[in-house]
């Protein structure tokens, strides 16, 4: 019996020893935990205003109406004070009759929430964030942020800059003049993401500034994005960055900066319907404009919806204008060691299959100084590896300037 009560004497200090080494680093992480779902916690509190009306999208989504003076924006600290501009002061002159529907393309493209409500004017329709999507980011403070080094640069690109990134591209652009805007009418489909952390997006790139740490941009389209939005559905969004990815910005209305005025489309919400290979063709045409009295930056979706601004404060270089605008298709590839992933860019097929095969982007266009829409003069092209993903440009009466675009990513000449 003493025997026993020794070794179970013994058993207990050496048990208490044991618990005293392990407790600092135990007590640290749930500390560190604590602290974590603390942060979450406040930054949903900071991001989820409270709504007029709340609305349960069939995707799963949860829509929030929420006061136009409650939104995210006027967490920034200079917008405290700013009365809100509910329409700009001036259109671009000369944009296309988007009316004029042929070849089979068809622009009557809905958001998913609406089918089961509306918000009422007054109010924004603001995509409830969920504690999963802030738990999919890297950080609290990094959710809703791009990656730096995701910026198509298409004049002297550094391989090693290519294969470090992971992004891949294929684009049309103009450089060389002032611009303040541009436009185009694109294809909306809802490419294959082989890995969740991996995107595919097509969209405009408003440029300010050199492709180093300066560097501004304004980004619209659409984007299939697993680890943002939590699914594979091909969403609306927005981006903008006055320093290069790197503190500033965001994603759609995540951060403090871009001012919603309009109550029917909501950021990051979900496109319906997408085109279908060799079937019906949808598109969405959006518009990316200065305007010139009080200098803020004008979206456009569709023909009916002004969404809201950036204000002009916001940037360095384009509180004047743009040195290049890009329209095009961007991947995210983690494949390692050189290897591709099969995550698709726009239709998943290559430029030369041409319509309901391949992706494109038609009627593009800049605005110039004299707040004109105008077919730009000369439009580069650029792509990392076209065998992966290509782009071909194009021009006629009907679409104006254009070009197909996209891939499949990993193929026989894609390894």
């Amino acid at each position: 019996m003493a025997h026993f009560s020794n070794g179970l004497r013994s058993w207990v200090l050496f048990l208490g020893c044991f618990l005293v080494l392990i407790s600092p680093s135990l007590g640290s992480r749930l500390a560190a935990s604590s602290r974590n779902k603390l942060e979450v916690q406040k930054h949903l509190k900071r991001l989820n205003k409270p709504p007029v009306k709340t609305i349960q999208s069939p995707d799963g989504d949860i829509i929030d109406c929420v006061h136009i003076s409650h939104q995210p924006a006027f967490d920034h600290p200079f917008l405290k004070d700013h009365k809100i501009q509910m329409r700009p002061n001036y259109h671009p002159e000369g944009l296309y009759d988007e009316n004029k529907v042929s070849d089979g393309h068809k622009e009557r493209i809905a958001q998913l929430w609406h089918m089961n409500g509306r918000c009422a004017e007054g109010t924004i329709p603001v995509r409830r964030t969920k504690k999963d999507d802030v738990l999919r980011a890297s950080s609290v403070k990094r959710y809703g942020k791009k990656k730096r080094r995701s910026i198509p640069k298409p004049r002297s690109v550094d391989p090693d800059l290519i294969n470090q990134s992971g992004h891949q591209h294929a684009i049309a652009y103009v450089e060389g003049d002032k611009y303040y805007g541009a436009k185009a009418t694109i294809n909306v489909w809802e490419p294959k993401i082989q890995q969740p952390n991996e995107f595919s997006l097509s969209q405009i790139w408003i440029l300010g500034g050199s492709f180093g740490e300066d560097l501004n941009s304004i980004e619209a389209g659409w984007q299939v994005s697993p680890d943002l939005y939590g699914d594979n559905n091909t969403r609306l969004f927005t981006y903008w960055t006055s320093d290069a990815y790197q503190a500033t910005g965001c994603y759609n209305l995540l951060c403090s900066g871009f001012i919603q005025v309009n109550s029917e489309i909501a950021m990051g919400a979900s496109i319906s319907p997408v085109s279908a290979y060799r079937n019906s063709q949808y598109d969405v045409s959006i518009l990316v404009w200065k305007d010139p009295k009080e200098g803020h930056w004008w979206m456009q979706f569709g023909n009916d919806y002004v969404l809201g601004y950036w204000p002009s404060f916001l940037f360095s270089y384009l509180a004047d204008s743009a040195s290049m605008i890009e329209w095009g298709g961007e991947v995210v590839n983690s494949g390692v060691d050189g290897h591709h992933t099969s995550t698709q860019m726009g239709s998943g097929h290559f430029p030369e299959e041409g319509f309901a095969k391949s992706s494109y982007f038609r009627k593009i266009q800049v605005v110039d100084s004299s707040n004109n829409l105008k077919a730009p003069k000369e439009v580069g092209t650029f792509t990392e590896q076209s065998n992966c993903y290509d782009v071909q440009t194009g021009s006629n009466e009907d679409w104006g300037h254009y070009f197909y675009y996209g891939g499949p990513g990993r193929n026989q000449n894609c390894p």
